[in-house]
């Protein structure tokens, strides 16, 4: 697909999912090429936009700032922190200008039904936490690392801003699934530094129980949006 932001990370896999259309796009590449902060977030988001997507499911690795949040655990993010910069960021660099409301970033009905199914599927989950966002490519410093866990944010990551306001311009509705691979320096105790190759172990030994998530929860969602991402422009643009 070509988008007036260039082109998204990959092209889009169309498919089916309990009998849902489905578009799927690996936001990092195909071979995984592109890292975080050199992803082009605004060309991935509305290339879906254009799609007639809705509803985005973003699963992401974490990192753990908390000694109880585990390694192996999921947890549905309900808030996030924006620790990175010069990353393009809006849709809307004017002539009109538009300001969305981001309180609550992450959409509420898709976080309720997603903590149901993992319920029903007996994951260990927590069903709110704070993303951090950081700059990346590099893992945090011990003393950052300790702030964030210092301020009770729960994980880190690196690609949730801007994808998820930038869907919220778009007026689609987000849902975060974070899958604990390892604990960040800064949680207390004797951590080792964080290995990609340590994250990547991780992730694979629980991919599966991730798909099996995935699938549960597209079905389960309801097909009308009454939540305030769905109309996320009304009122948020100054016109003269």
């Amino acid at each position: 697909m070509d988008t007036p932001f260039g082109e998204p990370s990959a092209p889009v896999t169309i498919g089916t999912v309990g009998g849902l259309r489905v578009a799927f796009m690996p936001r990092h590449g195909v071979k995984h090429q592109f890292p975080p902060h050199t992803l082009n977030y605004r060309a991935n988001a509305w290339a879906f936009k254009q799609l007639g997507v809705e509803r985005i499911l973003g699963p992401c690795a974490v990192g753990s700032l908390q000694s109880q949040v585990e390694p192996g655990q999921f947890v549905f993010c309900d808030q996030l922190v924006d620790r990175t910069n010069g990353r393009p960021s809006t849709f809307y660099d004017g002539p009109v200008t538009t300001h969305i409301s981001f309180a609550d970033p992450y959409c509420p009905t898709m976080r309720e039904f997603a903590i149901q199914e993992a319920r029903g599927q007996d994951l260990a989950f927590h069903d709110r936490g704070t993303m951090v966002v950081i700059q990346g490519p590099r893992f945090s410093t011990r003393a950052e690392s300790a702030d964030y866990a210092q301020r009770g944010w729960e994980v880190i990551g690196m690609t949730q801003h801007p994808e998820v306001p930038l869907a919220r311009e778009l007026e689609m509705c987000y849902l975060n699934i974070s899958l604990v691979t390892d604990y960040d320096v800064g949680v207390a105790g004797e951590v080792a530094p964080v290995t990609h190759e340590e994250v990547m172990r991780v992730f694979q030994e629980n991919i599966s129980r991730l798909r099996e998530l995935l699938f549960r929860v597209i079905p389960a969602l309801p097909e009308a949006r009454d939540c305030s991402c769905a109309t996320a422009l009304r009122n948020a643009r100054l016109e003269a």
